[in-house]
C-alpha cells in the first residue's frame, strides 16, 4: 500500500512539472540575442587590386538584439566594429596620381557601426519550439557608423600618420543561413555588406568606381530569451 501511494504521488508530482513546463514553453522567445565575430574587407580607394584578391582580410565583431514581431518579421539592432586597412601594390601612374591630389597612401583603423534592420524568416514559425531545423532570413535598414583611422600620404616608414574621424551614413544588407542546435540556440552564417553614403574614409577620394563600402562574413550566435517576470 506505501509502495502504492509513493508511486502515485511520484506521477502526480511529475505530471505537474510537465504539464508546468508545457505551459511555459507556450509562451513564445520573441527576443534574440546575437552574437558574431569572423573576417572582413572594406572596399576603399587604397584597399588593393580586388580582381585578383589583392587586399587586405582584417577582423569584424556584432553584437545584436532581435525582437520577432510576427511569424515572418524580425527587427533587429546591431553595433559592432570592423577593422579596416588599405593594401595591395597600387602602380606608379596611380601613385602620382595620389601624390597630385595631396590623397591618401595608406589608411588603417576602425569602424564602429550601428544600425536597425527589418527582416523575413524564410519559414514562418510561430513558437520558438517549433522553428525548423533550418532557417533563411535577410532584410536591410538604415545604420550609422563612425571610421577612426590613422593615415600617411606616402609608403615611406619615416613619415607619421595622422589620424582622421569620419561619420556617415549606410545602408546594411544582412543575410544568414541558421541550423538549430537546441531549444533555445541557434547557430548561423551570416554575410552582410554595409554600403556607406561616403568616399572618404579612407582619406582618398574617387579613385574607385564606387564609395567606400565594408563586407562581412560571421558565424553567428543566436539565444531566444524572455524577460523575466514575476510570479
Amino acid at each position: 500500500m506505501k509502495l502504492f501511494l509513493k508511486t502515485a504521488l511520484l506521477i502526480l508530482v511529475s505530471g505537474s512539472i510537465s504539464a508546468q513546463n508545457f505551459y511555459k514553453e507556450r509562451i513564445s522567445r520573441d527576443n534574440i540575442l546575437t552574437i558574431g565575430v569572423g573576417p572582413s574587407f572594406a572596399y576603399l580607394d587604397n584597399g588593393g587590386q580586388y580582381r585578383s584578391l589583392n587586399f587586405e582580410i582584417r577582423p569584424s565583431f556584432s553584437l545584436g538584439l532581435t525582437k520577432r514581431l510576427n511569424q515572418t518579421f524580425d527587427l533587429r539592432s546591431t553595433a559592432g566594429f570592423q577593422q579596416i586597412n588599405s593594401g595591395g601594390n597600387p602602380p606608379t601612374v596611380l601613385r602620382d596620381q595620389w601624390f597630385q591630389d595631396f590623397a591618401s597612401f595608406t589608411a588603417k583603423g576602425t569602424v564602429y557601426f550601428f544600425d536597425l534592420v527589418p527582416s523575413v524568416n524564410l519559414i514562418r514559425f510561430s513558437n520558438h519550439m517549433n522553428r525548423s531545423l533550418f532557417n533563411l532570413y535577410g532584410g536591410f535598414g538604415l545604420g550609422i557608423m563612425n571610421a577612426r583611422t590613422k593615415q600617411t600620404k606616402s609608403f615611406s616608414s619615416e613619415e607619421e600618420p595622422t589620424t582622421h574621424q569620419v561619420s556617415t551614413g549606410y545602408v546594411p544588407v544582412r543575410a544568414g543561413l541558421s541550423l538549430r542546435v537546441g531549444p533555445y540556440s541557434d547557430i548561423a552564417g551570416e554575410g552582410t555588406m554595409l554600403w556607406t553614403f561616403s568616399d572618404n574614409l579612407d582619406g582618398n577620394v574617387g579613385n574607385n568606381r564606387y564609395g567606400d563600402h565594408l563586407f562581412q562574413a560571421q558565424i553567428v550566435y543566436r539565444r531566444y530569451f524572455v524577460p523575466k517576470t514575476r510570479d
